[in-house]
């Protein structure tokens, strides 16, 4: 049997731990024979979160089995349910319900994210959430679907519930969507409601002029220092009273951790994260390395810690992969570093705006913003050609050379 390394999600973080790991065993002229790493995951395929808020949602897929073949890179179907950190055993499920226990010397937990829900009546029932596959196309569905309803101001009107990335970049997109759908002269309506004093709170104060004259040339409201009291069929009633009508109610307020991060024996943070070593190991876990959207990791000495992004998910991937197999192989591991950070935020049809730095410096906005983000969207953030040297020069790009 060949030593192995298990890496639970195909997400951003999941794959580049995959690419890397392979590409540190191909380096240390280990053969996969020897080595064996292995992806678990329900589908082999990257969704491509970030761009969830776009038209066609289910088209935001990439697919790995020829990039995992042209890299030696094994796949396994199933959705991991338990981690058994004493035994080294995970337990995955299959589509048909049935589990199996698959033994690991080596760990990568790269399981990602999901949208939080607070207990608001009636959220579960007519709110859409906004941080899923599955969820985008269900909404983009429901959107299709008011033009076959009857006009009214309650079909008209979109909530979007959160002023974060999430939030501002589904909202800046509903004007042009819904009269796509509905009619270009039809009287649409777009409302973000946040318990905050400021839309894009996380991003500072230079870019929020940009950002809220734009919501002003879109025409989109907002109400502020509120939040969602309840949902029914008809609409929204907000925490100070005012009632919207509405059919399409967006939440975007805020992403967990997988749950799978309360079976590691370790600290927590607030949104779920494990807190992690330098080198992404998992304290109390020494086979165990968190990445992605399941660790809190720092990513320089100044206390900055990696957000919930794609941007971060695949550096930290790329760490984890690496020091996987540097572990399992006696060689020593590295700190997570990365001491970058860009934010490009999508701002509707035609208008983005870009940033550097924790502070958000704002460098370029408007239609050259929207280029940018437009590669971002459609070209950096996927997964690497099925060619072993391309695949390996990508990996090796996103561990060590900052933006």
């Amino acid at each position: 049997m060949p030593r192995n390394i298990l890496i639970v999600g195909s997400g951003f973080a999941g794959t580049m731990a995959a690419l890397e790991a392979s590409r540190m065993r191909d380096e240390k002229g280990v053969s996969p024979d020897e080595l064996a790493i292995t992806v678990v995951s329900p589908e082999p395929v990257m969704v491509i979160r970030p761009r969830l808020y776009e038209r066609n949602p289910e088209t935001m897929v990439a697919p790995l089995t020829d990039l995992f073949a042209a890299t030696d890179i094994r796949h396994h179907v199933g959705r991991v349910e338990a981690i058994d950190n004493g035994a080294s055993t995970i337990t995955v499920a299959a589509s048909d319900g049935s589990t199996s226990s698959l033994p690991y010397e080596r760990l990568v937990l790269a399981a990602g994210s999901e949208g939080f829900s607070p207990p608001i009546p009636g959220l579960a029932e007519f709110g859409f959430a906004a941080t899923q596959l599955d969820e985008a196309v269900m909404l983009d569905r429901h959107l299709q679907g008011l033009a076959e309803k009857a006009a009214s101001p309650g079909r008209n009107t979109v909530v979007v519930g959160g002023a974060g990335f999430t939030g501002l970049e589904y909202a800046t997109e509903m004007p042009a969507r819904l009269r796509e759908i509905l009619g270009e002269d039809s009287a649409v309506r777009v409302v973000i409601v946040d318990r905050s004093d400021h839309v894009a709170a996380a991003m500072g104060d230079e870019p929020r002029p940009f950002i809220e004259e734009r919501l002003r040339a879109l025409g989109i409201e907002t109400r502020l220092n509120v939040g969602v009291a309840a949902l029914d069929a008809d609409g929204v009633t907000l925490s100070d009273g005012e009632r919207i009508e509405t059919s399409t109610v967006i939440w975007s307020g805020g992403m967990r951790a997988s749950p799978l991060t309360a079976q590691l024996p370790a600290d927590r943070d607030n949104l779920g994260r494990t807190i992690v070593e330098p080198d992404l190991r998992v304290p109390g876990a020494p086979k165990i390395f968190a990445t992605g959207d399941t660790a809190k990791a720092q990513t320089d000495s100044q206390g900055n810690v990696a957000a919930m992004s794609c941007q971060h998910a695949r550096r930290l991937g790329a760490f984890a992969g690496h020091n996987a197999a540097a572990d399992l192989l006696g060689e020593p591991t590295l700190p997570y570093d990365q001491p970058a950070y860009v934010v490009c935020l999508d701002l509707g049809p035609d208008h983005a705006i870009f940033a550097r730095g924790w502070d958000s410096k704002v460098e370029v906005t408007g239609a050259q913003a929207k280029g940018i983000k437009k590669e971002i969207n459609e070209v950096w953030i996927y997964p690497p050609a099925a060619d072993r040297a391309a695949a390996y020069e990508n990996v090796l790009a996103a561990r060590t050379i900052d933006f």
